[in-house]
C-alpha cells in the first residue's frame, strides 16, 4: 500500500530533524532509528538531496545549510529547511489544480515539479516526464505516466541526451510545467546541468499552452551557468509569498503572469 504524502511529508521532516541534531549519523543508524527500510530511507534522501535540504555523503548526509566541515546548524536552520519543504508542496499542489482531465503535460527533472503527481487525484492525465525519480511517486489510479527515456544522468535520475529530445518531439503537451534552478526577468530560466538544457528547451517548443515555472522565491533574480529558456517563453511563475512586489512588476512587463501561493 503506498504512503499518503502526509506521511512521507513528516518521515522526512523527522530525517532533517535527526540530521540537524546528529552531525554525523550513518544512513543504517538513521534507518533504524525512523524504523524504516535503508531504501525508504535512501529515497527520501535522494529526494531531500534534489530539494537542496541536505547533501548526501558515503553512509550517510548532512545538512544542506551547514558547512563541508560539519558545523551544526541553528534550529532556525532546520526550520527554514522544513519550510522550504512545506512550500515546494504548495507549489505543486496549486499547479495541480491548473490540470484537467484529459490533458497531456510535460514535467522536467525539477524535485517540485514532479511533487505535482502526488496531487491530481484522480484525474485523467497523460504525464511525459524525463524525471526517472517518477517511478517512485505516488500516482492516482488515471495518470498515464510515460517516461521520455534516454541517457541517465546519475546524480538527479534524470533522462538526457538525443533519445530524450526525438520522443519529445514527437508529442504535443497542452501544459508544460518546468522547475528551474534559477529565473530572471532579463536572463530567462536556468539550471546547473547542462545535459538538461535541451531536454527543458524542447518540452517549451513542444507544448502548445502554457508554461509554467515552479520556483521558490529564493530562485528568482538568479542565473545558473546554462540556460534552458528565454523569458519571453515563459507564460507563468509559480512561487511562494516572499517574491517581492517589484519583481513582480517585472515580470508583469516581460508578460509573465505571476502566482504568489501561501504556504497554509
Amino acid at each position: 500500500m503506498k504512503k499518503t504524502q502526509g506521511i512521507v511529508s513528516k518521515r522526512r521532516a523527522r530525517i532533517l530533524e535527526y540530521l540537524n541534531s546528529n552531525e554525523t549519523i550513518s544512513n543504517n543508524e538513521l534507518a533504524e532509528k525512523l524504523n524504516i527500510s535503508p531504501l525508504t530511507l535512501r529515497r527520501d534522501l535522494q529526494a531531500l538531496d534534489e530539494e537542496g535540504l541536505v547533501v548526501r555523503h558515503y553512509g550517510g548526509a548532512k545538512l544542506a545549510s551547514s558547512s563541508d566541515k560539519y558545523e551544526n546548524p541553528s534550529s532556525n536552520e532546520n526550520e527554514n529547511n522544513s519550510t522550504l519543504l512545506d512550500n515546494k508542496h504548495a507549489l505543486a499542489k496549486y499547479a495541480a489544480s491548473l490540470i484537467n482531465d484529459g490533458d497531456t503535460i510535460f514535467i522536467n527533472s525539477s524535485s517540485t515539479a514532479l511533487l505535482i503527481l502526488e496531487y491530481l487525484g484522480h484525474k485523467r492525465v497523460y504525464v511525459v516526464t524525463n524525471n526517472g525519480k517518477a517511478l517512485h511517486s505516488t500516482i492516482g489510479p488515471n495518470i498515464d505516466l510515460v517516461l521520455t527515456g534516454g541517457q541517465v544522468y546519475e546524480r538527479k535520475q534524470s533522462l538526457i541526451g538525443e533519445f530524450a529530445t526525438y520522443i519529445l518531439s514527437k508529442i504535443t503537451a497542452n501544459k508544460c510545467f518546468l522547475g528551474v534552478s534559477g529565473i530572471d526577468c532579463d536572463l530567462g530560466i536556468s539550471t546547473s546541468v547542462l545535459q538538461e538544457t535541451l531536454v527543458n528547451h524542447e518540452m517549451i517548443n513542444r507544448c502548445g499552452g502554457p508554461i509554467y515555472v515552479l520556483a521558490d522565491s529564493n530562485k528568482i533574480g538568479k542565473h545558473h551557468n546554462f540556460s534552458s529558456g528565454e523569458i519571453n517563453e515563459i507564460s507563468h511563475l509559480i512561487t511562494d509569498s516572499n517574491i517581492s512586489d517589484e519583481d513582480i512588476e517585472k515580470f508583469k512587463e516581460k508578460g509573465v503572469t505571476v502566482t504568489k501561493v501561501t504556504n497554509e
